[in-house]
């Protein structure tokens, strides 16, 4: 009996051992599986959120972040000459009307982005060499017989990449001459921050001046907002990141990612030009342009990832007049153009008191009217709002 008992003791005492290992089993693989979904909850978060992730029926275009899907229907609108509503169905108020299939546009579309990834697939080792631009030129349908007068009046339409011109002054010399034109090295790189308030007005037939204000510190922060009648419309790169808050908008905070990030980081850095050098790498010398009526040096770089740059500045002067910079997509490159004119002196340093900015989904001329030099400014205007 005595043995009964102990063996019984034995027996319950291995079976709580058993429990307790089962138990401690079960809290590993919940701590395992708790870091898990907690690391790809943080990867989510932390990651620019994909078209899939937003908008619905979303077939040919997932895995891109939604501010490249964005630009990728701007490269749609600029090659096919159409808006929104020529291919989604036309409801502003509810987003999700666009996912609808009711316009045998939009099957169409799909078929034509697989046909021309598949074109440079074969034929240009993936390269993109064949966008929906190449044959479309800004018409609904690619034309087929050359047009005469196209033929003999049509205007230079420089490459993406230019070709190094012999004889041209460096890309040094010439960048050297703007900081001169400045109002020298010291004084630029004393410009540590500043506050330009004044109007814009966007392309469209209202023409309505919205007031602006730009706030930005040395040597990469820079917050460009204007007041529109729905709302502040946002655009803000922090030396780190950069993001569009916006109305009327399927994100409200939009992440702005890749080649885009760049170009945001390029137009906060030019903002502080002492460093111009180093904003960008692998500088070379175009031939001269002609810019209204004035001749323009050409020089083009590279940012780090790879996203071109062109510079342009007047023979004369040597103040920069205009700078064309890309961003990638799935069908294409998309441009931004800023010209800049108007330059007066700000603290012994010229500052340009009007721009005008291109895109392909529009276009916003500002207007400056007053700029305070090196001032104090709340590192809240730089942050990204919830």
């Amino acid at each position: 009996m005595e043995m009964t008992v102990m063996n019984h003791k034995d027996t319950e005492t291995q079976w709580h051992r058993d429990a307790r290992s089962r138990i401690l089993v079960c809290a590993r693989l919940c701590a395992i599986v708790s870091l898990c979904l907690c690391g790809s909850l943080l990867a989510l978060a932390q990651r620019p959120p994909l078209a899939e992730d937003v908008f619905k029926n979303v077939q040919v275009l997932k895995g891109i972040p939604v501010d490249e899907f964005m630009n990728t229907m701007g490269v749609f609108s600029a090659a096919l000459g159409m808006s929104c509503e020529d291919c989604h169905a036309s409801n502003d108020a509810k987003w999700e009307n666009y996912a609808l299939d009711t316009s045998p546009k939009k099957r169409m579309a799909r078929r034509m982005v697989q046909m021309v990834t598949t074109i440079n697939k074969d034929n240009f080792g993936g390269r993109q060499m064949v966008t929906c631009w190449s044959c479309h030129r800004g018409s609904d349908h690619p034309k087929i017989t050359p047009d005469l007068s196209a033929l003999y009046n049509r205007p230079d339409e420089p490459d993406d990449t230019i070709a190094p011109a012999p004889n041209e002054p460096s890309a040094d010399e010439i960048l050297d001459k703007y900081i001169r034109a400045l109002g020298g090295a010291q004084r630029v790189g004393s410009l540590t921050s500043f506050i330009a308030k004044g109007t814009s007005v966007g392309y469209g037939p209202e023409g309505t001046p919205r007031p602006i204000e730009i706030y930005a510190k040395a040597p990469n922060q820079r917050t460009t907002t204007i007041h529109t009648q729905n709302g502040d419309s946002t655009t803000v790169y922090n030396g780190t990141a950069g993001w569009i808050a916006a109305p009327l908008r399927p994100v409200p905070v939009l992440p702005i990612s890749g080649s885009a990030l760049e170009g945001v980081k390029l137009d906060a850095e030019l903002a502080f030009p002492a460093r111009i050098k180093q904003i960008l790498g692998k500088w070379h010398v175009g031939f001269p342009v002609t810019i209204d009526d004035k001749e323009a040096q050409v020089v083009q770089g590279t940012a780090p990832g790879g996203s071109l740059a062109t510079l342009y500045f007047d023979s004369e002067s040597g103040l920069l007049i205009r700078i064309l910079r890309y961003s990638d997509s799935v069908v294409g490159r998309t441009p931004t153009q800023v010209d800049y004119s108007d330059y007066r002196d700000v603290a012994g340093v010229k500052m340009p008191f009007r721009f005008t900015v291109s895109w392909l989904d529009g276009k916003e001329n500002f207007s400056i009217t007053e700029i305070q030099p090196n001032v104090p400014i709340d590192a809240a205007k730089f942050a990204q709002p919830k």
